[in-house]
C-alpha cells in the first residue's frame, strides 16, 4: 500500500533539529524498514523502524508513524528513538 507524505508533514518533521538531515532516512525507512509494528496507543497507526548510526544524537532508530484508514495510508510524524516500541509485529513476521 502506498504511503502519502504531505509537504506540510514533511516540513514539520524537518523543523525538529535532530530530524533536519533525516529526509532521505524517512523515505528509506518506509521502503526498507527493519521492523513494522502496530501501535498499542493508536489502533490505526503503524510504526516503521530503521536503525541508523551516527545521527546528530547518536545511534538511533528512525520511527515513522503511519496512520492507515481503509485504503489510505499517510505519515503522521517521524522521530528518533532508542528502541522499538512494544506492539504486534507486522513485519518481519518472524525473527
Amino acid at each position: 500500500m502506498p504511503v502519502r507524505l504531505t509537504d506540510e508533514r514533511f516540513t514539520h518533521i524537518l523543523e525538529h533539529p535532530e530530524m533536519a538531515d533525516r529526509g532521505p532516512a524517512i523515505a528509506e525507512t518506509l521502503r526498507q524498514p527493519d521492523h513494522v509494528m502496530d501501535s498499542l496507543a493508536e489502533p490505526q497507526a503503524r510504526l516503521y523502524y530503521r536503525f541508523y548510526t551516527e545521527t546528530l544524537v547518536g545511534d538511533k532508530y528512525v520511527c515513522v508513524v503511519v496512520k492507515v484508514v481503509g485504503e489510505d495510508a499517510f505519515v503522521l510524524t517521524a522521530y528518533l528513538t532508542d528502541s522499538v516500541k512494544r506492539g504486534r509485529r507486522i513485519w518481519p513476521e518472524t525473527e
